[in-house]
């Protein structure tokens, strides 16, 4: 395949989205509340005061979100299951009506001729469990692997592509060092035994997978290119933490059984490594990799921050989405072929991929137009399109997001979607994108502008 030919035939299609993100009625039909549900309403920590409590509506107006995908043409859907809509103490009892739901949505895109892919844990953890230490407990493997067999038993068949974790970085830094996220706590301490856990629940999770499941599994991370802003040694070795610490810290453990060299100097007395047996348990065979990325970072030393010494340097005459991500299509290509030469020719979907920019919050008709997000599209798709040429086995990709959600602590301002949502009437709008989106589909991806162009 050239730089500019068509993406190869079979390449998967989709659009992503996440439960808490969308579905509204978090309690509805005997679900349990999730650390999410309860962290929205925390005086300041989501901006306007906004929750999930209605969202998208998408648990109400999944067969409309269903034939909105059918007729973009999508050929798969990445969705997650609310894990305390399944099981609502988290363990132990299962709430059928709950499972019921993701029976219906699944059985709508299947028969619509779109791929479900199933992600079991997109950082809404039950409030039951996160009041026994969430994922600082070492029992939380255990916890996760019962609940993932729950899921495979009730949906494996219809569905046959599943991710255990999505995003563990984001769940362990934003939620347990920094608190900017549920359950928003910022402790040093708990960060590192959070993320030891997260993969052990991710290797329960394969392992649990392996014995009853007939189809594919994986872990999904995002991944971050960091490049130095100088050759200065204190930027490069800024450079090399900022690496381990994000990019490397659960890859490397999953799949080469291995802690990233720095990463204990990193957290200091903080930090709390596996045994060599956890270790080995971590290290468990995926079908799989997916890769969420978004921006890259230029890093200089900065010996304020914690834990990374990792300062950011802004990039000026370059795009920047609304949340002040740099547009830097060229990062997908690196990570992409970085994963491929690290840990060898692992197959990877694009899991997530997108940009916010501004829309109005009433969208004209027929169509809003959003060409900066047409753009992105177009660019970072031509860059998964040169590392398949050059050899990286990239299976999928999928278009973050299908809908404007509430993006967690940024509220329903910041708007990923290739549909717009009218969250006061819940009308939904293709943009422009989702109208290009469409044509890449159509074509496999012969529409996009030529390398270079």
């Amino acid at each position: 395949m050239t730089e500019n030919a068509a993406f190869p035939d079979g390449f998967l299609w989709g659009a992503a989205t996440s439960a808490y993100q969308i579905e509204g009625s978090p309690l509805a039909d005997g679900a349990g509340p999730s650390n999410w549900h309860r962290f929205t309403r925390i005086p300041g920590k989501v901006r306007d005061g906004d929750t999930g409590d209605v969202a998208c509506d998408h648990y109400n107006r999944y067969a409309e979100d269903v034939a909105l995908m059918k007729s973009l043409g999508l050929g798969a859907y990445r969705f997650s299951i609310s894990w305390s809509r399944v099981m609502p103490e988290g363990r132990g009892a299962v709430n059928q009506k709950g499972l019921d739901f993701y029976r219906r949505l699944v059985d709508a895109l299947r028969e619509a001729g779109i791929r479900p892919m199933a992600t079991l844990y997109h950082w809404d953890l039950p409030a039951a469990l996160d009041d026994r230490g969430g994922w600082t407990n070492p029992d939380v493997a255990g916890w996760f692997a019962d609940y993932a067999r729950t899921c495979f038993r009730a949906l494996d068949g219809a569905v046959d592509l599943w991710t255990t974790l999505n995003e563990p970085w984001v769940v362990s830094d934003g939620g347990y060092l920094h608190g900017v996220l549920a359950p928003g706590h910022d402790s040093p301490f708990e960060a590192p035994r959070a993320s030891k856990n997260l993969l052990l629940a991710h290797a329960a999770g394969v392992a649990a997978y392996r014995a009853e499941g007939k189809g594919q599994i994986g872990l999904v991370v995002n991944l971050e290119p960091k490049y130095p802003a100088s050759e200065r040694p204190e930027d490069l070795s800024a450079v090399a933490r900022a690496d381990a610490y994000m990019n490397r810290q659960y890859l490397d453990q999953a799949l080469l059984g291995k802690v990233p060299e720095g990463l204990a100097e990193i957290f200091g007395e903080a930090w709390e490594g596996p045994t060599d047996a956890e270790l080995a348990a971590m290290k468990t065979p995926v079908d799989y990799i997916g890769v969420n990325y978004y921006t890259r970072a230029v890093v200089h030393d900065d010996p304020r921050s914690f834990p990374v010494m990792e300062g950011r340097a802004l990039q000026r005459n370059a795009t920047h989405t609304e949340t002040g991500w740099e547009v830097y299509p060229d990062g997908l290509y690196d990570v992409l072929t970085w994963v491929r030469r690290r840990y060898g020719n692992v197959p990877l979907y694009v899991t997530e991929n997108g940009a916010a920019f501004y829309d109005p919050p009433v969208a004209p008709e027929p169509l809003l137009h959003d060409p900066l997000r047409v753009a992105y599209l177009d660019a970072h798709l031509g860059a998964v399109r040169r590392a398949i040429a050059d050899g990286v086995d990239v299976r999928g990709y999928f278009a973050w997001s299908l809908l404007d959600n509430l993006e967690w602590a940024h509220g329903f301002r910041k708007r990923f979607g290739i549909v717009h949502v009218d969250f006061a009437t819940q009308k939904r709008t293709p943009k422009a994108s989702a109208r290009f989106y469409a044509e890449v589909i159509r074509t496999n991806g012969a529409c996009l502008r030529p390398a270079g162009s």
